[in-house]
Order: C-alpha cells, then sequence, then structure tokens
C-alpha cells in the first residue's frame, strides 16, 4: 500500500494535486513548499499557494531553503514516505530523496506532453510557440530536469481565447485527476514506466523580463500568442512615451499592410489597428496604461494623442535605452 505521501509543491497547479491526494484518502505527513518570499510593491513576505492551502487543511508545513541539505533529507526520512509526490515546486530533487520512499517511487506531475516542453514554464512557452494542443504528464523522477520515464499522459486542447492564466486552471486540475490515477494503477501494477525519447525534447526556461516586451516585428499571430502566454502575469506590453503599456486583449486581423511594423494604421472607436511583421496587421482591444485601470485601446489611443501613422518603439530600441516594465 502506499499511503504516506511526502508531498513537494509551491504555486498554484500544484494546489488540486495536494487537494485531491486528501479527498482521496492519502495521508500527508507534511507538506515542502518554498520559503515565503517578497512579492508586490512594497516587498511583503508573502506564503506560497501550496503552504496557504495546506495550513487551511490543518497540514504541517516545512519550508527548506534547500532540499538537499543533510539536515532536511534527515527530516524528511523520519517520517517514512511511501511515495513522493511532487508538483511544480521549483527545485531538482537530489537522488538520496528520490530513493527514500519505501515504495521505489517518486512521481511529478508537470504540464506538458514530455518530451516537449521540460522546465520552469511549460504552459507560457506552449502557447507563446502557438501551439494548439498541450497536456499533463505524470513521470517516474530522476535527479535531471524533467527527464524521467512517464507514466501516463493526458491531453489538452489549447483553445484560441485561453491564456496562461486559464490554461493552467484546466491543466492542474487535469493533473490532480491523473495523480491520483496514476498513484492507484502503480498499487494495482498496472502501469509501466515509458521512457522519454530524449531526441524529441523541447524546453521551457523561467520567463524573464524579455518575454513580456511585444516585438512589432513579429507577425501579428505571434504577438497574439505572446500576450496570451504573458496573461495574466507578467503581461505583454510595449512603450508609449515612455510609459509601458500593458496589452491585455488583441486579436490578428485577416487584412495586410506594407506599413513598416509598429505603424499606428487606424485609430477606431474601441480598438487600435497596428503592423506588425510579415506585413500582418493587429487589432489591440484592451491595454492597461502604466498606473492606470484596464480600458480599451481606443479609449487609451484617443487620450494619449495617439494619430495614425504614429511609431511603437521597436524592441531592439527598447534593449539599447535599457527602459524599465517595472
Amino acid at each position: 500500500m502506499m499511503r504516506r505521501v511526502l508531498f513537494f509543491g509551491t504555486s498554484e497547479f500544484a494546489v488540486p494535486s495536494l487537494l485531491a491526494l486528501l479527498k482521496a484518502g492519502y495521508e500527508l505527513p507534511a507538506v515542502v513548499t518554498q520559503p515565503d518570499r517578497p512579492t508586490g510593491r512594497h516587498l511583503r513576505l508573502q506564503p506560497t499557494p501550496v503552504r496557504r492551502a495546506a495550513e487551511e487543511q490543518g497540514l504541517t508545513v516545512w519550508t527548506p531553503e534547500k532540499v538537499r541539505r543533510a539536515d532536511f533529507l534527515e527530516q524528511a526520512r523520519a517520517l517514512s514516505p511511501d511515495v513522493i509526490v511532487v508538483a511544480a515546486f521549483g527545485q531538482i530533487l537530489p537522488k538520496s530523496l528520490l530513493e527514500m520512499p519505501s515504495s521505489g517511487w517518486a512521481i511529478n506531475v508537470h504540464a506538458s506532453l514530455l518530451p516537449k516542453y521540460r522546465g520552469a514554464a511549460p504552459i507560457q512557452h506552449a502557447i507563446l510557440n502557438g501551439e494548439t494542443e498541450t497536456g499533463v504528464t505524470i513521470m517516474q523522477m530522476e535527479p535531471t530536469l524533467d527527464t524521467g520515464p512517464i507514466l501516463l499522459q493526458r491531453t489538452c486542447p489549447i483553445l484560441p481565447d485561453d491564456d496562461a492564466g486559464t490554461l493552467e486552471v484546466k491543466l492542474a486540475e487535469m493533473g490532480a485527476e491523473l495523480l491520483v490515477e496514476t498513484l492507484h494503477a502503480l498499487e494495482q501494477g498496472t502501469v509501466i514506466p515509458r521512457p522519454q525519447n530524449h531526441s524529441l525534447a523541447t524546453y521551457a526556461p523561467p520567463i524573464t523580463r524579455e518575454h513580456s516586451f511585444i516585438h512589432w516585428e513579429e507577425s501579428a499571430r505571434q504577438t497574439w500568442c505572446r500576450v496570451r502566454a504573458m496573461s495574466p502575469k507578467p503581461g505583454a506590453g510595449f512603450f508609449w512615451n515612455e510609459k509601458w503599456v500593458k496589452v491585455w486583449k488583441c486579436l490578428p486581423a485577416d487584412e495586410h499592410t506594407d506599413q513598416p511594423p509598429g505603424t499606428v494604421l487606424k485609430v477606431e472607436k474601441q480598438s487600435v489597428a497596428v503592423a506588425c511583421g510579415e506585413g500582418t496587421v493587429l487589432h489591440l482591444l484592451e491595454v492597461q496604461p502604466e498606473s492606470r485601470p484596464r480600458m480599451s485601446a481606443g479609449d487609451w489611443a484617443r487620450g494619449a494623442r495617439l494619430r495614425n501613422g504614429s511609431m511603437f518603439t521597436p524592441f531592439h530600441a527598447v534593449e539599447s535605452t535599457g527602459e524599465s516594465t517595472d
């Protein structure tokens, strides 16, 4: 029997898996998450979503800086876990920890169809790259980045109105269901680990400041994907008059232009048409100027005195000036 689970998780993605284990009757002697970090404008220490959820359930929570340290390993070993479950934790577990469960199983809930999108930000990169399908993988863990054998997988379409936020919710719930299904299958001996084809591996590194900048030289469809991939945070945008403008909603248009990328083609009542790479056109629909609320792109454009023929700053020019979105 595999009833005692040592759970590792940090982000919102991991919370449904934690709750699914409890609902399925598994014992969680401890939940391991990242330490509280300073966030927000005032840099106040905030607990992780997993810590909040675990404490609401009355669970013991551990917040080690490094799980490979000897004191933490001794603490974990004393729990005698039957199985280790990891979901969006944020540290690579050492071999000594992965070999600790009495069942021999240490498994991970990953938000992609491995071997595609190994790494920290699989949801964002799948949307950024224009994928129309993704999914979740339950894999046997190795002390390397998302390389272990696949146990079970389930696919999920990426819909045109999906952004990183909505897709994370779908995949988190799907992953929680598949996690419990996998544990049951492991107990019954009905699942066989399948090695990944490493030659097909792609990577999803952490999201950086550069991912947030709209590249007008990219096609309208690529820009649309970037906006969705960065929503709701950190948000994609551009500079106008040295002020950051976050784009919440946009749509590629079925039209073409010979104007240079970044050219404002037309300011309409609710939207703004902008030239993008490859002669494509993007309609900005909803934006948020720096220190202002969200509004229609048309309302912002009129207040910002935008005119047909105005030019937005190209990405390479932003790089050279060192302008910041902070």
